[in-house]
């Protein structure tokens, strides 16, 4: 179970007094805590394994958000530990597609639903991401649907 690993991962890093890996695994479990709270069940529950893959995309979402606000704001030093975060966060997630194979399944969804108006690239996008969920990244399967109507 992923919510074990990172539970035994808090204690390693205790352990190796790495406080910046630990920062970020207890921000970990203080988010699958609050998730518990938030689907009305208690903090010494556990999440299943879809679910906490879901709170961890989550938090790399936001990691990736702050990565571009820095860099744009000419911080590369915040950044810099964001992209850190980033790291610890992905060891935690699946391997995600290639952009190749993300486009062998848009092109099979698109001529699956006979998609080939350009103002129907939401739909695609909808349907394409239900099928790639935890798999893919939406932006990257976003970028992919638009290439091909270009």
């Amino acid at each position: 179970m992923i919510q074990e690993n990172i539970f035994n991962g808090v204690k390693e890093a205790m352990k190796a007094r790495d406080k910046e890996r630990l920062a970020v695994l207890r921000g970990i479990k203080t988010a699958i805590t609050n998730e518990l709270v938030a689907t009305k069940r208690t903090p010494q529950d556990s999440l299943n394994d879809d679910e906490t893959i879901k709170v961890i995309t989550k938090l790399a979402k936001q990691r990736k958000e702050s990565i571009a606000q820095f860099t744009k704001g000419g911080r590369p030093e915040l950044a810099q530990k964001e992209e850190f975060e980033l790291t610890i966060l992905q060891e935690f997630l699946p391997e995600l597609m290639s952009k190749e194979d993300i486009l062998k399944v848009v092109e099979s969804k698109k001529e699956q639903l006979g998609i080939s108006d350009p103002s129907k690239k939401g739909m695609l996008i909808g349907a394409a991401m239900k099928e790639l969920k935890g798999k893919a990244d939406g932006s990257m399967v976003r970028e992919v649907v638009e290439s091909l109507f270009e």
